[in-house]
């Protein structure tokens, strides 16, 4: 297999596409991101890399919390406008049903089948275009019309993916596998 170079690039695919939300100036803000995920299970945490200028940012340090919402692709233009524009410009606080859990100050978006409400551990500046965001997810809500026998279901749910390179969205697909189980059945070479 002949390998090409691409140089430099974050090109761990697919990337989740999240809508992350904070207060800012006392108004629900949001902006689209794709460079999150889980950097801890017990207890839970996530990262995320976003550039210091964000509008959203500035709540997320603020307040120290922020939200994670996991949007469907039936929500793929609502996304992808919240991406587009700042809310230094664009009011999006009237976008969405917006619901309050535990801190109270990291608004959630109801239309999404999954939130995850989180608490700021630490931001870290990494010398280059984005600062990392480390929370702490405080709860996790998932509609009920999105579970299956008490667990959210991601064929239900809908959600989807981000290419970078190509600036593409993909839903998912079916599943494939069953972890912890098919390599069961692997024979070395």
């Amino acid at each position: 297999m002949n390998k090409i170079k691409l140089g430099s690039k974050p090109m761990i695919y697919p990337m989740p596409v999240t809508l992350v939300g904070a207060d800012v100036a006392g108004k629900p803000n949001f902006m689209t991101i794709a460079f999150i995920g889980v950097v801890n299970m017990n207890p839970a945490m996530v990262a995320m890399g976003a550039n210091p200028s964000h509008f959203t940012t500035r709540g997320i340090v603020e307040n120290r919390t922020f939200s994670i919402n996991l949007p469907s692709k039936k929500m793929l233009e609502v996304t992808d406008y919240v991406g587009l524009f700042s809310g230094k410009t664009h009011d999006k606080s009237q976008l969405f049903t917006i619901f309050r859990g535990e801190t109270k100050t990291a608004p959630m978006i109801e239309e999404c089948p999954v939130n995850l409400e989180c608490r700021l551990v630490e931001k870290l500046s990494l010398g280059g275009t984005d600062d990392l965001f480390i929370g702490e997810i405080v709860q996790t809500y998932c509609a009920e019309e999105f579970m299956t026998n008490g667990k959210p279901d991601v064929e239900k749910m809908g959600s989807f993916v981000f290419t970078m390179d190509d600036n593409r969205y993909f839903s998912l697909g079916k599943p494939i596998g069953k972890a912890w189980s098919d390599g069961k059945n692997f024979k070395s070479k």
